[in-house]
């Protein structure tokens, strides 16, 4: 077994085990995903205060996954990285190495090391991609009133980009981005026939919590697009549809989400026009 299938088949165990765990090791749980490429580095009271817990509850969580204490933990996250060291230095280091290998000195080698990351992202995603979860979110769409869409941060480009495209379907869909004011000031309507479409990776705006809060207490459904099947803001959400994203100089891509969106635009679209045919369709004709 190689070092990156020990990391990949421990955070396995981790999903696997999750709704089993207490609060306090959830919390831990879902940070270690997070963060997981940080972890050989992390000190015990680094994930401790980030986790809002004791040194000792970090411990526990590591005996709890068969490891004697969080040293045993860390040196799955340390070989790996390890193993990796090639392709996990800084931007700069790297480009200066590839330039003393006779590269081109010219912003080519950049780009081409983001499209190189964007397009391991959609590999991945392909063979990741969960054909329920996606019928359902496609299902759930199609029957909704009003679809509003929420994203902060780097997600907000993708939700102005789904709502933008669901208006295009004739479908009432109300774009939450927060410019003015809360963004649930926009949200007194939503009703049980409604969803919100909620986009939102590590570490999860407040806002869309929030929003995601409110839409449950309403009786909306909700879909989430998100990064991790550990993190908390699933609970909230009746169907999930995940894209991990691959970093490339310290930057994270977002070729996978806004290829994910627009996928479920499309199928959404074909689906529509599906049922508009049926209800058009009178037999004997």
């Amino acid at each position: 077994m190689n070092q990156n299938s020990t990391v990949a088949s421990f955070l396995e165990q981790i999903a696997s085990q999750y709704q089993e765990l207490s609060r306090q090791l959830k919390r831990i749980a879902t940070y270690i995903e997070a963060h997981q490429h940080e972890m050989a580095l992390l000190r015990i009271q680094d994930v401790a205060t980030a986790c809002e817990v004791q040194p000792s509850a970090v411990v526990r969580f590591a005996q709890r996954f068969g490891f004697k204490g969080y040293s045993d933990l860390q040196s799955v996250f340390r070989e790996s990285m390890l193993a990796q060291a090639p392709s996990s230095h800084h931007y700069r280091r790297r480009i200066q190495e590839a330039i003393q290998h006779g590269s081109p000195d010219s912003s080519e080698v950049l780009a081409r090391r983001f499209i190189r990351a964007s397009r391991e992202g959609l590999d991945a995603l392909d063979s990741a991609l969960d054909a329920q979860a996606f019928d359902a979110a496609v299902a759930l769409l199609a029957a909704s009133r009003n679809i509003y869409v929420i994203g902060m941060g780097r997600s907000l480009s993708v939700a102005s980009y789904l709502a933008y495209a669901l208006q295009n379907l004739g479908r009432p869909a109300h774009f939450l981005s927060g410019v003015g004011g809360d963004p649930r000031q926009a949200m007194r309507a939503i009703g049980p026939d409604d969803v919100l479409f909620a986009i939102s990776f590590a570490p999860y705006a407040t806002e869309t919590q929030a929003s995601m809060q409110l839409a449950r207490d309403s009786g909306a459904r909700i879909l989430l697009l998100t990064d991790s099947v550990l993190a908390s803001i699933c609970a909230l959400s009746d169907v999930q549809l995940f894209a991990q994203e691959q970093t490339a100089f310290e930057f994270k891509t977002l070729t996978s989400t806004i290829c994910l969106a627009q996928a479920l635009f499309i199928a959404l679209a074909h689906t529509l026009e599906r049922q508009s045919n049926l209800d058009s369709y009178s037999p004997g004709r």
